[in-house]
């Protein structure tokens, strides 16, 4: 009988496959003899496992419209802000994996810089923290920021938020998110870390048929991408 292999092994094969079909994550070129030597350019070298109790923390809640069992954790490169590549993790739905590892795959490829990339269990759940923090999420069981009578799509792991201070959300009633993002609520000239409709990662979800918070008219929403655009 042929031995089964276990569900994060074939989760790590299939983060393997996703990696070498995904832009940043092309192998170095051969060395030609008496040919330049070239660095290697940074690859997502991204890792899909089942997500551990401790990175969901209290970002799962009681009553949360998704279970643990369809979440992953990725783990993945991203360029920071000081030049140097860093790995991050993000927590998502299962059926956000091919999609978000191809965009940020594209992210890495254009050095779009991300400031971090933690899981929102490391903030207690808690998300005005985590954008004070410019943190880059996705998975948070919660409501909608400035509206508490709605389920955000963060809560099914399906949408992400990107470099929240760079980015920020202006709410129904006009409030900023985070505060210290009003310094970027002027969108032009672009300035690191900021998205622009036709930047690299807007242009990447848009392929993968996400939608940007920030095309919305009344309530702008920067730092968001979500699969449905809610």
């Amino acid at each position: 009988m042929r031995p089964k292999r276990s569900v994060s092994a074939c989760l790590t094969a299939v983060a393997v496959l996703y990696a070498s079909a995904t832009p940043g994550c092309a192998p170095a070129a051969r060395e030609r003899s008496g040919a330049p030597v070239r660095a290697a350019a940074p690859v997502l070298a991204a890792q899909v496992t089942e997500v551990p109790a401790g990175k969901l923390g209290a970002s799962m809640r009681a009553g949360c419209p998704v279970t643990a069992d369809r979440l992953r954790l990725v783990r993945m490169n991203h360029w920071g802000f000081d030049g140097k590549v860093h790995r991050g993790e993000l927590v998502v739905h299962r059926d956000a994996v091919r999609p978000l590892l191809y965009v940020f795959g594209r992210a890495l490829d254009a050095r779009f810089p991300i400031r971090r990339m933690r899981v929102t269990a490391e903030y207690g759940g808690d998300d005005r923290a985590a954008m004070a923090d410019d943190n880059t999420s996705a998975f948070n069981c919660r409501p909608v920021t400035g509206d508490s009578g709605r389920l955000s799509r963060h809560s099914w792991g399906l949408a992400v938020d990107v470099n929240p201070v760079e980015n920020p959300y202006v709410d129904r009633q006009g409030v900023v998110h985070p505060p210290a993002g009003r310094a970027y609520l002027r969108r032009d000239p672009v300035r690191p870390g900021m998205i622009s409709s036709d930047g690299a990662v807007a242009r990447a979800f848009r392929r993968v048929g996400w939608h940007w918070g920030g095309e919305w008219w009344s309530s702008p929403d920067y730092q968001h991408f979500s699969s449905d655009g809610g």
